[in-house]
């Protein structure tokens, strides 16, 4: 598993570091965030309690779809598909697609968080 570095900032100022990177007066480090959210609040929604737990769920149980890790977790499928997009959209986890169904796989287990 990997350690993902979390940026805080506001909005202005996460566009404009995308400007720059995109105009090439900024380059990114390696340890620089790759994912930003504008305040604690956003940022606590999607790695809440039960948010961890479930990425702890994913990464040691390895369910090999939804309704798996529906029936690990006690939780809704529908509740944890929109649950499961949030994340994928963030890069917390990663859904693989097979024939029949979804796999989650969770792709970071550490959270660095920097607070510009």
């Amino acid at each position: 598993m990997k350690k993902l570095v979390i940026g805080i900032a506001s909005q202005q100022a996460i566009r404009a570091r995308a400007l720059a990177i995109a105009r090439g007066d900024h380059q990114p480090r390696p340890n620089e965030p790759k994912i930003w959210f504008t305040s604690m609040r956003s940022l606590a929604e999607v790695l809440s309690d039960d948010n961890r737990a479930l990425l702890r769920v994913i990464r040691e149980q390895k369910p090999e779809s939804l309704s798996q890790l529906a029936e690990f977790t006690g939780r809704a499928p529908s509740n944890l598909s929109r649950t499961l997009k949030t994340m994928e959209r963030y890069g917390l986890v990663e859904m693989r697609r097979t024939l029949r169904n979804v796999q989650p796989i969770a792709t970071a287990s550490e959270f660095v968080i920097q607070a510009a």
